[in-house]
């Protein structure tokens, strides 16, 4: 892939326009919260509103037929709307506009989270749970076959015992870190017991919802799998109440969601190893910036 800087409305129109899809540069708008991709949104000659991403490095590139498999395969299984890519190269995705507004935006100037919805809203809070009941009741074995990664339980566990290797051989860790992780990856009932068909990110930046907080419409399907079903639960787990946290997995029980045992520990440890994650995807990109992000992470 030919990297193409797309920092300005008309060279974003250019990119679109040499797919084939013609847009107003005056109507492009960014969102650059993204590692992965830079984010346009913009309107057509018809007025019709399309969103554009635009990845960042080579390797992101390299996983967009993954990404196209799992979209083809889960827009039948759910009753939410997902992405429907009418534009796929190497340099370019672009969809429709989808129904809902995001629940989360990062603030163009400061980076900072701006929330545009109520984050304790017990309708939000159930349509989450419902929604992950669906996810989760997803046929595995049908999830295979559509060319969906899958992993086992133990093989769950062995990915991150591998990742904090790979990390710990490249970037000094805290000493309380460390001791944390090793508990965790010792601990049996922290770790699955079934695999699921998960999204991986589900927060509301990833979330379109109704002027009500339900939820219309699920992004990003880059990191969706069959693994670890707590993986869903966990971010929602991060940045809501303990009773708002408790209306999901009611909600998710009440669909036919198994709840895993010792929930809100598991979430709690899979929050705090995302370091790891993050140190992975530092050594991924080989960006100078995020390798001292992740050091500053790892020992605090």
């Amino acid at each position: 892939m030919q990297q193409t800087d797309t920092s300005q409305p008309s060279e974003v129109a250019a990119l679109a326009a040499s797919h084939g899809l013609i847009i107003d540069k005056s109507s492009v708008t960014f969102n650059e919260a993204g590692l992965d991709y830079r984010v346009a949104f913009a309107r057509d000659d018809d007025g019709a509103g399309w969103v554009l991403r635009i990845p960042r490095r080579t390797d992101v590139s390299a996983k967009i037929a993954d990404e196209a498999r799992i979209l083809d395969f889960v827009k039948h299984e759910l009753s939410v709307a997902v992405p429907d890519w009418r534009i796929r190269s190497d340099e370019l995705i672009a969809y429709p506009l989808l129904p809902g507004d995001p629940g989360l935006t990062l603030d163009a100037g400061t980076g900072e989270p701006v929330w545009h919805f109520d984050r304790e809203s017990p309708v939000y809070a159930r349509s989450l749970g419902r929604l992950i009941a669906e996810l989760h009741q997803i046929d595995t074995r049908a999830a295979e076959t559509s060319g969906t990664p899958v992993q086992s339980p133990a093989e769950v566990r062995e990915e991150w015992s591998t990742n904090l290797d790979h990390v710990r051989s490249e970037f000094t860790i805290s000493d309380d870190l460390l001791a944390a992780w090793d508990a965790w990856l010792a601990d049996d009932e922290l770790w699955p017991e079934r695999s699921s068909f998960t999204h991986g990110e589900l927060y509301p930046a990833h979330l379109l919802l109704a002027g009500d907080g339900t939820i219309e419409s699920v992004l990003d399907w880059t990191t969706a799998k069959v693994g670890d079903p707590v993986s869903d639960f966990a971010l929602h787990h991060m940045v809501s109440t303990p009773e708002t946290f408790q209306l999901s997995v009611e909600a998710y029980a009440a669909a036919g969601g198994h709840v895993p045992v010792r929930l809100e520990e598991r979430c709690e440890a899979l929050a705090s190893a995302s370091p790891i994650n993050y140190g992975v995807y530092a050594l991924t990109t080989g960006d100078p910036e995020h390798a001292a992000a992740a050091a500053a992470q790892l020992n605090p």
